[in-house]
């Protein structure tokens, strides 16, 4: 008998997991609690997959030989219970990938805040270089997706806490800790070691001949780090230190030393501004260089490439008014580093879906750069509080384009407006690239 591999979840990941299991001849059937959409029924169908949506036929499930859990299952849901009592393996879909990778190298990136744009330049540098990879896991295509249609050298993949939860033999063969901070705290008990547990199975299974790339700068990392030991190479990429191996930023230029081929930048040529994409730029070129990339491949990668949609990401000048979408800041952290980079006095767009937000760490910079805040959400209390004592002007909405009507009311020319909500977006949006959307439109439409 087939090899009963049953998917709880029927996204991206959950027909990426799908499609894989069925090319390597397992019985295999999805089920999602929710509506699955139609461009996965449309390839679950395609491969011939059996699937339900809107319920769980829990007998069925609970023959399974094996689950494949999407991440965006919480192991508080009543299946996952009934799942975990019987005693059936769970997987992640990352896992499942690596199973049937073959001899292809993965380069995966994990952390609180910069892993998208790290990813991506780690992605546009390989691809600049000729590379046969591809871009997997939480940006692009899910990994075992790309594994079971088109197999390629190189995966470089952004991961989730959520995805490294329930691996077991995957093993990175370069992995990188852009930073931990507090974020998705509710799925993980509200404890912040959990978390950065979650978060450290980056480097689990990793052996001599693979690359810890991380950032000791960072307080949690470096304190954490204290406590492991690790098995593969250790490559830093620090502002504070000259380490021999990895990365540094000293008085405007960036070294990177991985092998004799060592590069030296100015930090003037990175086309991506801001001391946080100094962070991101050093890991992505220790990354690149770990695999052999030549440091003049990395240097023009570096010079040309763009900032992502929804991060930092410049809409338009309006009546001298610069108007910035950071859509994607969806913790405290991100929006931190937003306000850090902020050059011009700010009217701050904040708020959405709070996951046990700590607003002390932004009074410093709100204070310093923000002359009005608009908040951005049903429930507002939280910044209310935080702010008014720092922030005169303060506002509520509920859309995006009464939002951005406000701010353009407070701003005057040469102030910027900044969307960095420090909030999830399902209060008042489908998710963040829906927020950063009508924000985008409704600038335009100013």
């Amino acid at each position: 008998m087939a090899h009963k591999c049953y998917i709880l979840g029927g996204g991206e990941s959950g027909a990426g997991a799908a499609i894989l299991a069925k090319k390597q001849g397992y019985d295999v059937f999805v089920s999602d609690a929710g509506p699955i959409k139609n461009i996965y029924k449309e390839e679950l169908r395609e491969y011939g997959i059996e699937f339900e949506e809107s319920m769980h036929s829990e007998e069925k499930i609970l023959s399974a030989d094996e689950i494949v859990k999407s991440p965006g299952i919480p192991e508080k849901s009543e299946m996952m219970k009934k799942i975990r009592k019987q005693g059936i393996p769970v997987i992640s879909e990352i896992e499942l990938a690596y199973r049937f990778k073959g001899s292809s190298k993965i380069l995966a990136v994990t952390g609180s805040n910069g892993k998208t744009t790290t990813t991506s330049l780690a992605y546009h540098i390989c691809k600049h270089a000729g590379v046969d990879c591809a871009l997997v896991g939480n940006i692009g295509i899910s990994i075992a997706k790309q594994v079971a249609l088109d197999p390629k050298e190189v995966y470089v993949a952004e991961i989730s806490s959520f995805q490294l939860d329930d691996i077991k033999e995957f093993k990175a063969d370069i992995a990188v800790l852009t930073n931990i901070t507090e974020d998705h705290l509710d799925r993980y008990d509200y404890k912040f070691e959990n978390y950065i547990n979650a978060k450290f199975k980056i480097t689990n299974n990793q052996t001599a001949n693979d690359s810890f790339i991380y950032c000791p700068d960072d307080p949690v990392t470096a304190k954490y780090l204290k406590k492991l030991t690790l098995q593969s190479n250790p490559l830093p990429f620090t502002m504070k230190q000259e380490p021999q191996k990895g990365a540094f930023i000293k008085d405007g230029t960036m070294t990177i030393a991985v092998n004799d081929d060592k590069l030296t930048m100015s930090v003037d040529d990175f086309k991506i501004k801001g001391k946080h994409n100094q962070y991101n730029t050093m890991a992505a070129g220790i990354a690149a260089a770990t695999l052999g990339i030549r440091k003049e491949k990395i240097r023009e990668a570096v010079t040309t490439f763009e900032s992502l949609a929804h991060r930092m990401e410049m809409v338009a000048m309006v009546k001298g008014v610069e108007y910035v979408n950071d859509s994607k800041a969806t913790n405290i952290n991100s929006t931190w580093y937003a306000l850090e980079s902020m050059t011009r006095p700010t009217i701050l767009i904040l708020g959405g879906v709070d996951k046990g937000n700590d607003y002390e760490v932004l009074k410093e910079l709100v204070k310093e750069k923000v002359k009005a805040i608009v908040c951005l959400g049903l429930d507002n209390r939280k910044i209310h509080e935080a702010f008014g004592d720092t922030v005169a002007l303060m506002v509520n909405t509920t859309s995006a384009e009464d939002a951005v009507k406000a701010a353009y009311h407070f701003a005057e020319k040469g102030d910027a407006v900044l969307l960095s909500p420090a909030c999830a977006s399902f209060d008042l949006f489908k998710n963040y690239e829906d927020r950063g959307d009508q924000f985008k439109q409704a600038v335009r439409n100013l």
